[in-house]
């Protein structure tokens, strides 16, 4: 066992019939395995609690209550939950196995995102955003590290995720500090709500097509304004060569008050249109009868 984690070597057991491969990452309080399921016999990831936070209650509520988000919320651009051992000596879920690079590493490692890219994949991540607010969820934490560009690109970690009745009751930080929106870091802003997410989507948006935050980042050990910009800091423009298609519904996102912002559905109408115009790729090949040329 690790200084901090359950240090699991290739072929070890996690759980009765759940078998480390690798480590993926993790966070504070918790790993994040890639594991052979024998029940499913497919690869999973096993999202495993820390040692040193196994025995906590909270942590034990946090990693179950994804386990209930995921779980009730099927979704084609949510990752899906195969099952949850709260309890003993290791408490973990075990989710899907999704392949493809994050976007935030696309973004690191290849600068901005093409429009064409961009804006189909906003529309992916508007479905999953409607659909949570239809089933009553918040995510809290949209942002490029939890979007998984794979076929369909995938929104990930539920771990903060509430439902709209409780989240009113949240009245401290909670997310990801760049990008939280407004009543995300400071109550008084307003209560959080389906709209804090569109925040999030505009955030992460901008960042794949401008290459960079709308504002300055923010100071983690200070407070207020100095921690979190987003409270006073104008949203700077996009550069000029972003379509107004696609610029428009970003920006809108970013309204500093929640009502004034659109749902995921209008952002997705609203980039439809183009997305329509955009060059079809060949998926299936054409099949031409014998000896007839192409037209």
């Amino acid at each position: 066992m690790g200084d901090d984690g359950w240090g699991f070597a290739e072929g070890e057991g996690i759980a009765d019939g759940l078998t480390a491969v690798s480590l993926l990452g993790g966070g504070r309080s918790y790993e994040a395995y890639l594991a052979w399921d024998e029940r499913l016999y497919a690869l999973v990831v096993a999202k495993v609690l820390r040692p040193a936070v196994a025995g906590d209650p909270a942590a034990r509520r946090r990693i179950a209550g994804e386990a209930e988000a995921l779980i009730a919320l099927q979704h084609p651009v949510l990752p899906r939950c195969f099952g949850a051992a709260i309890e003993g000596d290791r408490p973990h879920i075990v989710l899907e196995f999704l392949e493809g690079p994050r976007l935030s590493t696309l973004i690191r490692r290849q600068g901005r995102l093409a429009f064409e890219q961009a804006m189909p994949l906003a529309i992916q991540l508007c479905s999953a955003l409607h659909f949570m607010a239809h089933e009553g969820w918040i995510h809290l934490d949209v942002k490029p590290k939890n979007v998984v560009m794979g076929a369909p690109p995938n929104l990930i970690d539920l771990s903060i995720a509430e439902r709209v009745e409780r989240a009113g009751s949240l009245h401290r930080p909670i997310g990801t500090d760049a990008y939280m929106a407004p009543e995300q870091c400071d109550g008084s802003a307003g209560e959080l709500s389906t709209a804090t997410d569109v925040w999030g989507l505009g955030v992460t948006v901008y960042e794949a097509v401008a290459g960079r935050l709308p504002y300055p980042r923010g100071d983690a050990d200070a407070t207020g304004a100095e921690r979190f910009p987003q409270l006073d800091h104008p949203v700077e423009p996009l550069p000029k060569d972003v379509p107004k298609a696609l610029a428009d519904p970003v920006i809108a996102c970013l309204a500093a008050r929640p009502e004034d912002r659109p749902s995921a559905a209008d952002v997705a109408a609203s980039l439809e249109p183009p997305v329509a115009k955009l060059p079809k790729p060949d998926i299936v090949p054409r099949i031409r009868p014998r000896g007839r040329p192409p037209r």
